[in-house]
């Protein structure tokens, strides 16, 4: 846990960059600092591992505190990740993210294990970039390696200034996705500066949004879109991500015109009907209705000789009528396919009409961004 407690900083020429922060990081979330340019969040930040110190007030570091800690000590204890990448041009991939390690003299072998277990994570054959140059990787592969060296000496917080703002629109959000699936396996404590609310919003735990030196509100995204704290809040986070459009209730999304097979019907009658209807799986179910699963047709034409009740899978899990929409589609992030709609006696009911789900997201979503800027 990191606690800021009544923190001021005044430089010398009496600027008061930061005002009575008070200020808890909670431990594996990834925790977002936000706020137009000149409100303190990257000073904030600076403040953790010493590469600003505070005027007032005092920061534990779980539980002690950091000015009580040698700087050189506390930094290697923290991973950091910028904005310009900061990847060393003359070394290899390898050296670069093998540079902690080195510092804090962990042996050859246990270094050379932890560089490719980082590259594997990060989806970079160890093979192939091990011995590259930075010169030699694209803005988006140079940002990852950035990430991973952050890693490389397990350190339990991670410090990330801007770090994806200087790349193509694409290659960011690649690298947005792939921190949230990076932070499902490495539960780290990470402190996140940005100024864009977009990025906030995908990513954070918490947002921490802060005005001339002050923290204006914090909370979860869905705390700070539904309660926005004032004036200003509501301008940052822009009207129109304010303006939620209604999400259709499930029920307005199921299809009645499907089809399925009876789990009594032989497989040949069973390839026939998904040939006929054109579509590549087809629900089963019982005589009285009862869904039972899946058949694909790729399997019913491997196994033709097989009857279609040994042929049911459950790779997909149906949705209940009664779910609510927002669970289904964050459950859709690991669904595709037909996806069977039952009713509470576990009858198939129709199926999921993504086509029409995606429309009217699409609806809903469309013209969500807020661009005031406030100086």
């Amino acid at each position: 846990m990191i606690e800021l407690k009544n923190i001021d900083k005044v430089y010398e020429d009496g600027f008061h960059a930061l005002k009575n922060i008070n200020l808890a990081f909670e431990d594996g979330k990834i925790n977002v600092l936000i706020g137009p340019s000149g409100c303190g969040k990257t000073t904030t930040m600076k403040l953790l591992n010493r590469l600003v110190d505070y005027t007032e007030g005092q920061i534990l570091f779980d539980g002690d505190d950091i000015k009580q800690m040698n700087p050189i000590e506390l930094r290697r204890k923290i991973g950091f990740v910028i904005q310009n990448i900061g990847l060393f041009p003359h070394m290899t991939i390898y050296n670069n993210v093998a540079t902690v390690p080195k510092l804090l003299k962990w042996d050859k072998a246990q270094i050379h294990r932890r560089v490719i277990e980082l590259l594997d994570m990060v989806n970079l054959d160890p093979d192939t970039y091990m011995g590259r140059y930075p010169s030699e990787l694209s803005g988006g592969q140079q940002q990852r390696i950035g990430v991973i060296r952050a890693l490389a000496a397990e350190p339990s917080t991670i410090l990330m200034d801007e770090p994806f703002s200087a790349l193509d629109p694409i290659s960011r959000e690649q690298l947005q996705d792939e921190l949230l699936r990076l932070q499902t396996e490495i539960n780290k404590t990470i402190i996140f500066v940005t100024h864009d609310m977009d990025e906030a919003l995908k990513i954070a735990d918490q947002i921490i949004l802060m005005k001339d030196g002050s923290v204006v509100q914090r909370g979860t995204p869905q705390d700070i879109l539904e309660n926005p704290a004032n004036a200003f809040v509501k301008e940052f986070i822009g009207e129109k991500r304010l303006d939620k459009k209604e999400l259709p209730k499930l029920e307005e999304l199921i299809s009645e015109e499907f089809v399925s097979i009876s789990n009594n019907m032989s497989t040949d009658l069973a390839i026939e009907e998904m040939l006929k209807h054109q579509v590549s799986e087809i629900p089963v179910i019982t005589e009285n209705g009862e869904y039972r699963g899946m058949v694909s047709l790729f399997h019913a034409l491997s196994h033709k000789d097989e009857h279609v009740e040994n042929l049911i899978e459950q790779n997909v899990s149906p949705i209940k009528v009664e779910d609510n929409i927002e669970d289904v589609l964050i459950g859709m992030k690991n669904m595709e396919g037909t996806l069977p709609i039952l009713s509470s006696d576990e009858k198939l009911v129709g199926i999921l009409n993504q086509t029409k789900l995606f429309q009217t997201l699409h609806h809903v979503t469309e013209d969500q961004r807020g661009d005031k800027q406030w100086n």
